[in-house]
């Protein structure tokens, strides 16, 4: 089916807000996942999976691990990257003021796609971008690569896992002054997604709308309706009361 941009961002707010979760901003989250449905790259379906296992986290403050000049490592407890990345980024930048690049290690993390908006926008701010992570269902390993002045990554999948021993659960963020080499980063990669057709995608869903499977955008919407029915409910139940 077809949304607007503003009957996604609503929905997925209201669904975040139900959950009365401490860490993440259900404003920034519902771009993250609209961006992300935007381009292609199912966002609503990656939400989703996430909602699923939301309320099994911790939902507490990352703990810094290691910190460098150069280099950053953050436990998030199981945590979502989406709940806790605009912090991580933000101190990253701050580290860049006196460095040409911060590499950014997420340990124990979840919903690693969500992160797909937050790191497009530092092209504008003339940060290049490199992250990669491993999965554990097909394809095996990501690798999305947002050189400066370019408005959408190259998005690379492989199904081969080199290292039986690799953490499934981390994410590595590589922040630059200076561009990444595109065809060295991609090697042992044999899909591409260019950065073009995720171009051509969200100027489509913005002139056409957004397209979202009806089974996924069913799933939000009960998601979303939680949040109402708690407060529907409260709501009668205090109308009544003597004052």
């Amino acid at each position: 089916m077809i949304v607007s941009h503003n009957e996604l961002v609503a929905a997925v707010n209201k669904a975040f807000l139900g959950m009365r979760r401490h860490c993440g901003e259900a404003d920034v989250i519902a771009n993250m996942v609209a961006d992300l449905q935007m381009v292609g790259l199912n966002g609503v379906r990656h939400f989703n999976n996430a909602s699923l296992f939301l309320n099994l986290d911790s939902d507490c403050a990352v703990t810094i691990t290691g910190n460098t000049d150069s280099s950053i490592e953050i436990e998030l407890h199981n945590g979502s990257v989406a709940c806790h990345l605009p912090a991580v980024l933000d101190f990253a930048l701050e580290k860049m003021i006196n460095t040409k690049s911060v590499t950014i290690t997420l340990k124990q993390c979840h919903n690693r796609w969500l992160a797909y908006s937050e790191l497009a926008r530092l092209s504008a701010k003339g940060i290049a971008c490199r992250a990669q992570w491993v999965n554990g269902t097909s394809p095996k390993r990501t690798l999305y690569v947002l050189n400066r002045g370019h408005i959408a990554p190259e998005v690379f999948f492989s199904d081969q896992v080199e290292d039986h021993s690799t953490d499934y659960h981390s994410m590595t963020i590589e922040l630059s002054v200076n561009d990444f080499d595109i065809e060295a980063s991609s090697q042992g990669y044999s899909i591409h997604i260019e950065g073009e057709e995720l171009s051509r995608a969200q100027k489509q869903s913005w002139d056409e709308g957004i397209a979202v499977e009806d089974a996924e955008w069913e799933t939000l919407k009960q998601t979303a309706t939680v949040f109402l029915v708690e407060n529907s409910e409260r709501s009668i139940q205090g109308a009544g009361e003597l004052v």
